[in-house]
């Protein structure tokens, strides 16, 4: 596929830090290197045939229009407090565990069951963007890991990653709320910690699990794997929202070369986010110049 002419769209504040970046990650090799990625209008388009795209929590249909109802009500008074410019991080971070522990409580007493959340994404427009299969296909290749990191929903996720990409990858890792099931099917609880928008990061590693651990996936040798990723200290950070940037906080990282997706808001936003990230694409712009970017890294003729 002939990738579009990226130019106008992308921003880089420091060029020559980038440069240097470039070459320190090249140099150590790709035994080095991972990457970590936000899911939700990153991973995701943040426009869908004009319109807002979905969030992998917001295709979520139960089956159930009251508690359908009652979910879209905590997002309606919880989503502008999320935004808020006024209100200190941590008395947010109070409300964020709120809106999520509601919601929660909501998708179990309302009977959420698997087969509900394949039929959610089944009709859903959620939709990736273009160059993510092709993305995920090289960093695959070279056995370079990819950590989604989710304030979500894990099993939404790896319903829309099968049904939309149409197969799995073995590098790629997700950290994000993941559900218990009882034997028909019924969400009974959540596993593990507790992910919201303000607290994902790689303190929660050790929630990531195979994409393919549905499919009956080994998941036998998780400690050791998670070992392997934290030695991989040079990271490709790939976000939408400025708080991404505190994915990579629990990892000791060498290098880091993050890119910032900026999908709205644009002029009022674009200071910030050139300032704060390493590369910015600019109205929902598809991956073709992250895959170039670790092209450039680990080019296909060097094995």
């Amino acid at each position: 596929m002939e990738q579009p002419d990226l130019s106008a769209n992308t921003v880089i504040d420091q060029p020559r830090a980038l440069t240097d970046k470039t070459t320190l990650i090249r140099d150590a090799g790709p035994s080095k290197f991972q990457v970590i990625a936000d899911f939700d209008g990153t991973l995701t388009r943040y426009r869908v045939n004009g319109l807002r795209g979905q969030s992998s929590h917001g295709i979520l249909q139960q089956g159930n229009a009251d508690f359908d109802a009652k979910r879209e009500a905590l997002y309606e008074h919880y989503h502008p407090l999320e935004f808020s410019p006024v209100i200190p991080l941590e008395e947010k971070t109070i409300l964020m565990e709120e809106w999520w522990s509601k919601t929660h409580d909501l998708l179990i007493e309302g009977g959420l069951t698997y087969d509900a959340i394949k039929d959610s994404v089944s009709n859903s427009s959620i939709a990736f963007r273009d160059g993510v299969a092709e993305l995920f296909e090289f960093l695959e290749e070279k056995e370079i890991p990819v950590l989604i990191f989710s304030a979500g929903l894990d099993d939404v996720i790896e319903e829309v990653l099968r049904q939309k990409l149409h197969r799995t990858f073995k590098n790629v890792k997700i950290v994000s709320n993941r559900m218990v099931f009882d034997n028909d099917g019924r969400l009974v609880s959540f596993k593990g910690k507790l992910i919201h928008v303000l607290n994902k990061n790689e303190h929660a590693l050790d929630m990531a699990a195979p994409l393919h651990d549905r499919l009956g996936a080994d998941n036998g040798e998780k400690v050791e794997e998670n070992a392997y990723v934290k030695q991989r200290t040079n990271v490709l950070l790939l976000g939408d929202h400025m708080g991404d940037l505190r994915m990579s906080d629990g990892l000791n990282y060498e290098t880091r070369i993050s890119i910032g997706f900026l999908n709205d808001n644009i002029e009022k936003s674009l200071e910030s986010y050139r300032k704060a990230f390493d590369i910015v694409y600019l109205n929902d712009a598809p991956m073709w110049g992250a895959l170039e970017l670790v092209s450039q890294f680990f080019p296909t003729e060097e094995s």
